[in-house]
C-alpha cells in the first residue's frame, strides 16, 4: 500500500493500526496454539506439573506447528512473489 497519499499524522495513525492488527493476530495464533497442544496432550490432571510424556507431547505439537506455520507463510510469499510478477 502507497502511503505517500498520507499526511504524517494519518501515517502514524495507520502504522499504530497496522501494529495493534498483528498484534491481535499473534496473540490468536499463539491462544489458538496453546489451547491445540494442551487439549491433545495434557490428561493427567491429579498433578500442577506435566509428565515427561505430556511434555514432550507439547513440545512436538508446538514444533509441528511452528513448522506447518513457517511452510504456509512460504507458500504465501511465492504466490504473492508470483502475483507480482517476479521470481519465486
Amino acid at each position: 500500500m502507497d502511503f505517500s497519499q498520507f499526511n504524517d499524522a494519518e501515517r502514524n495513525h495507520l502504522q499504530r493500526v497496522m501494529e495493534q492488527k498483528q498484534m491481535k493476530d499473534f496473540l490468536k495464533l499463539y491462544s489458538g496454539l496453546v489451547e491445540r497442544c494442551f487439549n491433545d496432550c495434557v490428561n493427567d490432571f491429579t498433578s500442577k506439573t506435566l509428565t515427561s510424556k505430556e511434555e514432550g507431547c507439547v513440545q512436538k505439537c508446538a514444533d509441528k506447528f511452528l513448522k506447518h506455520s513457517e511452510r504456509v507463510g512460504q507458500r504465501f510469499a511465492e504466490a504473492n512473489a508470483e502475483m507480482m510478477g517476479g521470481p519465486k
